[in-house]
């Protein structure tokens, strides 16, 4: 092997060494931080963990009312605006052709509104949820990902919030002319499988999007804090959030 060969495999080899440590010194690293996040975690006692948790949840399901139940909390935010059903959207133009511009327009905020009125009423359920919460719920969503408190919420409420939510949505939606048509063209639809099911009622079909915008604006307040748990302003919240940092 000549010496510039020799060269060569060395300066490989050595540059190959130096990926490794580099490699072992990050899985070391990790593994540091993986150990101190772990300590830190069992150093809090059920108590408080449960407490930070409760608090968080509480805190969320309440800005998330807020957001949402007021004038434009749906439709003028673009997270959660409810559009219309995929089989409307795709005859939207022909109605339009029709004439019936206004009308598609109409239905368009006139489905958000009765989301907006209908939101106020998930408020006493959620925190209802969150005080009857488990040790067992509080770890779950301590070392679940980003989506564990939309599936506590969902799982405990999405029932009982439907029910409530329903009537609030029909008497919005029974005052704007084209959702009066909905229902009976959706249903036409739906026996020739052109509709899925969920669609097929304009009340449902606005209940159920509704309730999705308030779990994913529960979830969006709940990442906020897991970020920042000092600009949350909660002692107990930066005590327990604070450890997952």
């Amino acid at each position: 092997m000549t010496d510039f060969a020799f060269e060569v495999l060395r300066d490989r080899v050595g540059a190959q060494r130096r990926t490794l440590l580099r490699a072992g010194g990050g899985l070391l690293l990790l593994a540091t931080i993986a150990q101190a996040r772990a300590q830190s975690l069992s150093a809090l006692t059920q108590k408080d963990a449960t407490a930070g948790v409760r608090a968080a949840l509480e805190r969320g399901a309440n800005i998330a009312v807020d957001l949402l139940g007021r004038t434009d909390g749906f439709w003028g935010n673009d997270l959660v605006r409810i559009p219309l059903p995929d089989w409307l959207k795709r005859g939207e133009s022909a109605l339009k052709l029709l004439g019936r511009g206004r009308d598609v327009d109409e239905l368009k905020v006139g489905i958000n509104r009765a989301a907006e009125q209908a939101v106020p009423q998930a408020r006493t359920l959620l925190v209802n949820a969150v005080k009857s919460m488990s040790v067992q719920d509080a770890k779950a969503i301590l070392s679940g990902g980003d989506n564990s408190v939309t599936t506590f919420f969902a799982d405990r409420t999405r029932k009982p919030l439907g029910e409530k939510f329903l009537p609030i949505v029909t008497k919005v939606t029974d005052k704007i002319g084209l959702a009066q048509q909905y229902n009976k063209l959706a249903a036409q639809g739906e026996s020739l499988g052109v509709v899925k099911p969920e669609q097929a009622r304009v009340q449902t079909y606005v209940t159920g999007k509704a309730l999705d915008g308030l779990y994913l604006m529960i979830g969006e307040e709940e990442k906020k804090i897991r970020q920042d748990p000092v600009a949350a302003g909660s002692e107990i919240l930066k005590k327990v959030f604070g450890s997952l940092r």
